[in-house]
């Protein structure tokens, strides 16, 4: 039955390195269900009803990708699109957090039209192959970056904007956990060179492993001030009756107090940060998986865009901000994943973890931060497909600002922005104006008008 639906022997998997891989996915992500309540409670909304919308949102969201697309790519509430919604919506613009829903159900129903009528698989074909390749590179040092920080490797300083971290400052809590997640990435990148099955994982669990056992001989020193807690996960179960307070809440707005051009403003930037990270993370994680064919396009991107849509749709209405493809899906890819039924297990994962939410957000950061690590480290591999020659330059220098963008913006859509703006005006000025795509230009002018006016 799982051969016929997901078509695994075509695929060259089997039916444990995809449950391997739907494992790894999930755990990689597992910190989503810790942070996005967290994050959402900022609004006013309360964290357990935005945790238990955050896993049911998931499940809707990887199912539909799993059983409608057939890819091994995992759905949940996505980062910086919460920050958004919780800080600038909420805390800066005013609005209340029912209203932010509002704008982010009405955003799923703007993608599933935009799905259903081929807009958004057109922008992932009018995307130029090298410059899809940029986004993998760039994806691949973002999400690096992104574990660099989850380790505490990487720190804030005030004259260099970022730095190594003081192993010495705080030994008991930052510091240790920076040497375990260094300790994690070698065991990681071993056991990956030595072709061990599901690396990724065994890697994020031997160092939350040894978390536990330097916290039991005293190595590491629970702070709660410092944001340390306990690496032992509780048992505690979790008050399903408090999705009671988010779920439909979007439809329960006062009209009178939105102001309609604010409002138009605020759909506009969800649509536009969502359309471009879920784009860049397709594009990144089907090119590290070799999903992409001859010509750059993705077979059965358009199930996989109306997936992306129908699960914005039904977490706004649960109670959660923005659900998006997540680009840790790359780390199940890395593991082996192919096809849906990683999805399938990554999925089913978040739905038991509304049962066990104490048990799975107990696994620390500094644990999953050498699973980011070194999948960025795979997806890095795609910049040898990208000619950095002379007779290229049109073409490199566009990935080589997507690159360079995505990190130090920290944003994939920012990435692609400036990659597309970059490949357009380079293109058009060099005398190739006759090889862009049309719709690259309209891309081009509606970037730009989004940094003017939004």
């Amino acid at each position: 039955m799982l051969e016929k639906k997901f078509k695994l022997k075509e695929h060259n998997t089997t039916v444990k390195t995809e449950v391997i891989a739907g494992i790894t996915t999930f755990m990689t992500m597992a910190y989503i269900l810790a942070v996005n309540p967290s994050v959402l409670s900022a609004a006013g909304m309360d964290a357990t009803a935005v945790l238990l919308a955050t896993c049911l949102a998931s499940f809707i969201g990887t199912i539909c990708m799993a059983l409608y697309a057939n890819l091994p790519f995992a759905l949940s509430a996505g980062m910086g699109l919460n920050a958004y919604m919780a800080y600038t919506v909420v805390g800066v613009m005013g609005y209340e957090w029912q209203v932010a829903l509002l704008a982010v159900f009405v955003e799923g129903l703007i993608f599933i039209v935009l799905s259903l009528t081929n807009v958004r698989e057109a922008i992932f074909d009018a995307i130029p192959l090298n410059l899809k390749k940029g986004v993998s590179v760039g994806i691949g040092i973002f999400i690096a970056f992104i574990g660099l920080q989850n380790a505490k490797l990487v720190v804030l300083n005030q004259s260099t904007l970022v730095t190594i971290t003081n192993f010495k400052e705080n030994f008991h809590s930052a510091g240790i956990c920076s040497i375990l997640a260094v300790v994690g990435l070698f065991i990681t990148v071993v056991l990956y060179i030595k072709n061990v099955k599901g690396a990724i994982l065994v890697g994020i669990l031997s160092t939350w492993i040894l978390g536990m056992i330097c916290q039991v001989v005293g190595i590491y020193v629970p702070n709660a001030e410092l944001g340390y807690y306990t690496l032992f996960p509780s048992f505690a179960m979790t008050d399903f009756s408090k999705l009671g307070e988010t779920f439909g809440q979007c439809f329960n707005v006062n009209f009178d107090k939105v102001g309609i051009v604010n409002f138009i403003i605020v759909i506009f930037s969800f649509l536009f940060v969502d359309l471009f990270d879920t784009l860049g993370t397709l594009i990144g994680v089907s090119t590290k998986a070799g999903m992409l064919d001859k010509n750059g396009k993705l077979p059965g991107i358009k199930p996989a865009l109306m997936s992306d849509a129908i699960a914005t749709a039904a977490g706004a209405v649960l109670g959660t901000s923005t659900t998006t493809t997540f680009v840790e899906s790359s780390a199940g890819v890395a593991a082996g994943g192919r096809t849906g039924l990683t999805a399938v297990v990554t999925g089913f994962l978040f739905l038991i973890s509304m049962l066990f939410a104490p048990i799975f957000t107990a696994i620390p950061s500094f644990a999953t931060a050498p699973a980011l690590i070194m999948v960025g480290f795979l997806m890095f591999g795609a910049i040898t497909d990208i000619k950095f020659t002379d007779d290229n330059m049109t073409e490199a220098v566009p990935a080589y600002l997507c690159i360079i963008a995505m990190p130090l913006f920290y944003s994939i859509s920012e990435g692609i922005s400036i990659g597309i703006i970059s490949y357009v005006v380079l293109n058009a000025v060099c005398g190739k104006a006759k090889k862009v795509k049309p719709l690259m230009y309209v891309l081009a002018v509606l970037f730009v008008l989004k940094y003017v006016l939004l």
